[in-house]
């Protein structure tokens, strides 16, 4: 059975649409994509081609752009399309091709936005949906809870704050680490007058890397809007090598918080 895919496009976006048309066309046969510059040759009536692809399709593909949205052709198309994808006889796909406004008849379908994400994310999306595939593709692949900023006031002394930015944190303890002797680093708990911890000495990291390092464990949870603030501060002589920020994540392992620059 054929799976007729219409594409409905604008002369004037034929510089973006064909190569999406023949991208289509080697995947799904030239017989089983109608694009007027391979579907209609000389000699055709026109209408009565056009006629027929609506008629037989699976898939309208409407590139929106404002080339599109201002031609009669282009309109009696889609607006076909769509009364045969209110009866299910047809998946209409409407396609972004630049920031145009789409009619609002059009903005319950949810589109394909090559304008904002691009040719290659467009095209691997529009494949996915006519094969049948789910398009869902993860943006936020890891959780995380803890978050710190950095703010860097000189080279020798910085400010850090950690914020559990969603969620309660039951264990709030961490290690201030850097590469200086610990007598010669002064650390103050801004945000916290109780606390338990200290100075902390050759610290091997899993790279192998030997650091020294300020153990604090709050006496609280970790909550969001009542973060952990911290200085750290060495003799105006020497320079800070800060090495980053780690977290308990049990009694003896910890992992490094993600760390940001304020600006």
């Amino acid at each position: 059975m054929k799976r007729l895919i219409f594409v409905s496009h604008n002369s004037k976006d034929k510089t973006v649409v064909e190569p999406i048309a023949i991208k289509l066309s080697e995947i799904f046969g030239y017989e089983n994509v109608f694009y007027d510059s391979w579907s209609i040759q000389p000699g055709d009536g026109i209408i009565d081609k056009m006629n027929i692809g609506l008629e037989e399709m699976a898939y309208f593909l409407f590139f929106i752009s404002r080339n599109s949205l201002s031609s009669e052709m282009v309109k009696l198309e889609w607006q076909n399309a769509l009364i045969k994808a209110a009866k299910g006889k047809c998946k209409f796909i409407p396609i972004k091709l630049d920031d145009c406004f789409a009619p609002a008849i059009i903005l319950q379908n949810l589109y394909i936005d090559f304008y904002n994400y691009g040719f290659d994310v467009g095209v691997s999306q529009l494949i996915s949906v006519l094969r049948g595939e789910n398009t869902f593709a993860p943006n936020q692949r890891e959780f995380k809870n803890i978050l710190g900023k950095i703010i860097i006031i000189s080279n020798n002394h910085f400010d850090i704050e950690i914020t559990a930015t969603h969620f309660q944190e039951p264990i709030a303890r961490f290690l201030i680490l850097f590469g200086n002797k610990s007598s010669d680093v002064k650390v103050k708990v801004n945000s916290d007058g109780f606390f338990n911890g200290g100075p902390q000495n050759d610290i091997k990291l899993n790279d192998g890397t030997i650091c020294n390092g300020f153990f604090i464990g709050l006496s609280r949870s970790l909550a969001p809007n009542f973060p952990l603030r911290v200085s750290i501060e060495t003799n105006e002589n020497e320079s800070l090598r800060f090495f980053g920020v780690m977290r308990a994540i049990s009694e003896e392992r910890f992992e490094s918080v993600v760390l940001y620059k304020s600006l």
